[in-house]
């Protein structure tokens, strides 16, 4: 992990990062589904789970994987005190996670921009969230603001 997140100068389009890997477990999913009030049979009933839909084991909401995908981003350190601002992005589930799944996500740098303000500029980042097997389940484009480096007055 890194100490002190990369300023928007020392992003480079191009570059590529790799987060540590994150098990899934079913007390994850209960938290949050608990949480943020996922109140689905989906997420919560196994005898549903295994006569009305079509996974064979306990799925995870599509909410979650962004969400644990956001928390193994920040351990990496990349934006730690560098970033400002989470802007938005654009989320495509591609397969569902399960209980037992181990996610690690791809970071690129796909582009960045200067603002009109001197002390930040805007960065887009391309996560691939990939199973254990190395299968996408899912990928966002993520725009954040991120601090530049301090200029000499």
């Amino acid at each position: 992990m890194r100490a002190q997140g990369l300023t928007y100068e020392q992003h480079e389009i191009g570059a590529t990062y790799e987060t540590m890997g994150r098990t899934v477990t079913e007390a994850d999913i209960c938290a949050f589904v608990n949480l943020c009030g996922f109140n689905e049979p989906l997420f919560y009933d196994m005898e549903y789970v295994a006569t009305a839909s079509v996974f064979t084991g306990k799925p995870a909401p599509g909410a979650f994987t962004f969400s644990l995908s956001e928390g193994l981003v920040m351990q990496t350190g990349l934006i730690h005190g560098t970033g400002m601002s989470y802007l938005g992005s654009e989320i495509r589930i591609v397969a569902p996670v399960l209980v037992g799944d181990t996610l690690h996500v791809r970071v690129v740098i796909t582009d960045k921009r200067e603002t009109k303000k001197a002390d930040r500029g805007i960065v887009t980042y391309r996560h691939e969230v990939l199973n254990q097997r190395g299968e996408l389940v899912l990928e966002a484009t993520i725009k954040r603001m991120i601090k530049r480096a301090a200029t000499a007055a």
